[in-house]
């Protein structure tokens, strides 16, 4: 049979940060292709060409304004391998510092900080679909009642 891939040029990354006290931050925007708006955790593309925690550093940044001083990768993960190569790098941030989000020009982003169970629970009542979303706060929480992932300043 004929087959088609769809090919993509950037990585993408998801980010988690977590302060001391157990929040996160989540973003809202419009997505063209499901016609609705998503809160998602901080996400974005980044080149191949450079280390994927170049590029999650980037984006909690840019759609956050938040600068971690620890990093942990907790999730790989095929997107759509029936249909495409895009591949997701998902991130836990921590020991964060806090500044003014530079979103780029075209994204209109809107920032919620919640507690991080808040985010678990909204993603299992099923308010919260993004693919990234959902399986790294699963996994975040997973790990975090495992004792893989400690509250710490």
């Amino acid at each position: 049979g004929i087959y088609g891939v769809v090919h993509f040029k950037n990585l993408a990354v998801g980010i988690i940060p977590l302060d001391e006290d157990g929040n996160t931050w989540i973003v809202g925007q419009y997505r063209y292709p499901i016609k609705a708006y998503s809160w998602e955790i901080i996400e974005g593309g980044g080149s191949r060409e450079r280390p994927p925690l170049e590029s999650a550093r980037r984006e909690l940044r840019e759609e956050a304004g938040i600068e971690a001083a620890r990093w942990t990768e907790v999730l790989r993960m095929d997107l759509s391998n029936s249909a495409s190569d895009e591949v997701a790098i998902i991130f836990v941030a921590q020991g964060l510092t806090f500044h003014e989000p530079e979103p780029d020009h075209n994204e209109e982003l809107a920032l919620r900080k919640l507690p991080f169970s808040e985010v678990v629970s909204m993603v299992m009542r099923g308010e919260l679909r993004d693919s990234l979303t959902v399986a790294g706060v699963l996994k975040v929480d997973r790990m975090i009642s495992e004792g893989a992932i400690a509250l710490q300043k």
